[in-house]
């Protein structure tokens, strides 16, 4: 497989606004010293660990701090089994973004509707999302433009593109880049570690409306205008 470097001045990044900031990340600790502060911390506050994530899951060489660090931080401590993806199966996270807003749109827009779908979820306006808006320099593996990787690009059975991930994450891969499955044209990257993508700046905010099968509507907060779908 192909490593291309990707050089995007403003990938973007959408998740939800309860997305769980971690001071320790924001701190100017030096990242070798956050497992003595959690241990110190945790002297005073048992919930502290559940508080911080898996900071076992990231090599201390390859962590992030300073501000906005959470956002890079938290996909890789945060993981569940329950919240697998195309590229990380819960076991390890990834931090994806896209080459435009537009399709870090369509991305999330499809994402989030199969939730809201599987929850049972009324149709209405549901909470706020943020807008990260990052850059990306790196070397990654690159899925673009190749009939033999169409296996990873599965609209909907992620096990081929998990077990890529898994392989390559452990023999030292910063991250893949592909084609978006759901905006023709468009790019994403899924990054394996923090300190291949830079530290984000906040962008919109956005609200989604659910029909109660798609994402028909979005509103940006900041200045009222709605996308239809």
């Amino acid at each position: 497989m192909d490593v291309s470097r990707v050089q995007w001045d403003d990938a973007r990044r959408i998740i939800s606004t309860r997305h769980p900031p971690v001071d320790l990340f924001e701190d100017i600790a030096d990242p070798r010293d956050w497992e003595l502060l959690i241990s110190l911390e945790m002297k005073t506050n048992g919930r502290v660990m559940q508080n911080v994530g898996r900071l076992d899951l990231v090599p201390v060489k390859r962590r992030v701090a300073g501000p906005g660090a959470s956002y890079v931080m938290a996909p890789f401590v945060y993981v569940s089994e329950d919240w697998s993806g195309r590229f990380h199966d819960g076991t390890f996270g990834a931090y994806y973004a896209a080459e435009s807003f537009e399709t870090a749109l369509e991305e999330m827009r499809h994402h989030r509707a199969e939730i809201y779908r599987a929850a049972g979820d009324a149709p209405g306006w549901f909470s706020q999302f943020r807008e990260l808006i990052g850059s990306v320099d790196c070397a990654f593996h690159d899925l673009r433009g190749a009939a033999e990787h169409e296996a990873f690009l599965n609209p909907d059975d992620y096990s081929a593109s998990q077990r890529l991930a898994r392989e390559l994450r452990g023999d030292g891969s910063n991250g893949i880049v592909f084609p978006s499955v759901r905006r023709p044209g468009g790019e994403c990257v899924a990054a394996f570690w923090p300190d291949v993508i830079g530290v984000p700046r906040t962008g919109r905010i956005l609200s989604y409306h659910f029909d109660g099968e798609r994402i028909d509507y979005v509103r940006d907060e900041t200045n009222n205008r709605i996308l239809e779908f």
